[in-house]
């Protein structure tokens, strides 16, 4: 059988990453016209929809001077071929496909390529679940687009490390204020040091030692008290000048939002930052900003209530809480609204980090400027994005990728704080 594949690309990878058209040398790529439609609905959409749609559209227009579309254009060095594929059959399905929908459309461009060369392997390549069951369906090959995933185990770093060591070096650890060990953990993994007797220490591992934990500052308007190690973990990580990303993960009711933006608060008043920047992804809900009344404010108000209640509940009202965002102390960014610019001294707090791509954190991170931190929050277990899962969302990858730097530190707060009644219903519902 020939070993180069037929892919038949779906709408939803093209959007996902605009690179992917590029991501699979030496197969032959396919487009069918129903994924050109679909394409040319977003390229006037704001945010990473549209930069893709548009980049796509840009990109095809190019290769027609390189060669014929309709018969296949081939990359150099890739040895990957790109076609749009105009005619389609229904074949024997007419009575099952509905071919006013554009996934059926699709189906049947890769059975048509399934027959016309039958010792070539033809896939479909898609993040829509649906689109693959229905493809097995129907006997089709389909797999979801890879290039994003990571493994199982990598997904379980919690950036936190128990170590059995002597007592001798649990006192050497407090008189010195580091010791050496055989080993290895990833730069700023923080160290739950016990000793063969009741003696503990806290640790974090920096620069291949295990240095003694210093919660730093005090708070000096939010008086924060964290309630566990783990939280005494995620305040020492977000009161840390060198650590410009920060994530944290954990179960509903953990305090990931109270712990991150009270540290901001306090950070703004000793004049470290200028501003907090808060943005998170409304995809989700499934709604535009447009549908909203208002202005930005008022159309994002109902994704900021999280930070609204923290407000309230510490403070006691909510009029801070307002008099910073009339200030411009407090900035709420839509997520779709913030390529192009470039945060300084910002304070940047993303809520439900998990709903986002790994190509929307990325807009992200790099709009940091300089002496600005980006803290990464969410919950891997709870994710509302379509096409997006515990192994392929953005903060999941974004840990991953970062978990050996020494510019990040990832905490994951494994108990509720909030209330009794949250924290069963997180375990059991």
């Amino acid at each position: 059988m020939n070993k180069r594949k037929q892919l038949v690309l779906d709408t939803s990878v093209l959007l996902y990453d605009k690179e992917s058209i590029h991501s699979f040398p030496g197969n032959d790529v396919i487009i069918p016209l129903i994924v050109l439609d679909e394409l040319d609905r977003f390229k006037g959409k704001p945010g990473l929809l549209g930069e893709s749609a548009r980049y796509v559209n840009r990109y095809l227009d190019e290769l027609r001077s390189s060669g014929s579309l309709q018969q296949g254009v081939l990359l150099g060095e890739q040895k990957q071929t790109i076609r749009v594929l105009v005619k389609t059959h229904m074949l024997d399905f007419q009575d099952h496909l509905d071919p006013s929908r554009g996934d059926n459309m699709i189906i049947a461009t890769a059975l048509e390529c399934r027959r016309k060369k039958p010792e070539q392997v033809v896939k479909v390549i898609t993040k829509d679940i649906n689109l693959r069951v229905k493809c097995d369906a129907l006997g089709l090959e389909a797999e979801d687009y890879y290039r994003d995933y990571v493994d199982l185990d990598d997904v379980s770093f919690t950036g936190a490390h128990h170590l059995k060591i002597s007592d001798k070096k649990i006192d050497t650890l407090y008189e010195v204020g580091h010791i050496d060990t055989k080993v290895i953990l990833c730069e700023n993994t923080y160290v739950v040091c016990k000793g063969s007797s009741s003696k503990s220490a806290l640790g974090i591992w920096r620069s291949g030692k295990i240095n003694l934990f210093e919660d730093g500052a005090k708070s000096m308007i939010s008086e924060v008290t964290p309630r566990n190690k783990e939280q005494r973990f995620a305040l020492h990580a977000l009161r840390q000048p060198d650590i410009p990303l920060v994530s944290l993960t954990g179960l509903a009711g953990s305090g990931k939002t109270f712990l991150a933006l009270m540290s901001g608060i306090d950070a703004l008043n000793a004049q470290k930052y200028e501003r907090i920047v808060v943005t998170r992804s409304i995809q989700p809900v499934g709604r535009d900003l447009g549908y909203l009344p208002g202005d930005i404010r008022d159309k994002m108000e109902p994704w900021m209530s999280p930070l609204l209640d923290n407000f309230r509940h510490h403070f006691k009202d909510k009029v801070y809480f307002e008099m910073m965002i009339d200030k411009g102390q407090i900035e709420i960014a839509p997520l779709a609204y913030i390529r192009g610019r470039t945060f300084n001294d910002s304070y940047v707090i993303v809520d439900e980090a998990q709903n986002a791509t790994i190509h929307e954190l990325k807009t992200i991170i790099t709009r940091l400027g300089e002496n600005s931190k980006v803290v990464l929050m969410g919950d891997t277990d709870q994710i509302d994005t379509a096409y997006l899962d515990k192994r392929s969302n953005g903060l999941a990858i974004v840990v991953e990728k970062f978990k050996s730097s020494d510019l990040a530190a990832h905490v994951h707060l494994k108990r509720g704080v909030r209330s009794s009644i949250a924290t069963y219903a997180s375990k059991v519902l």
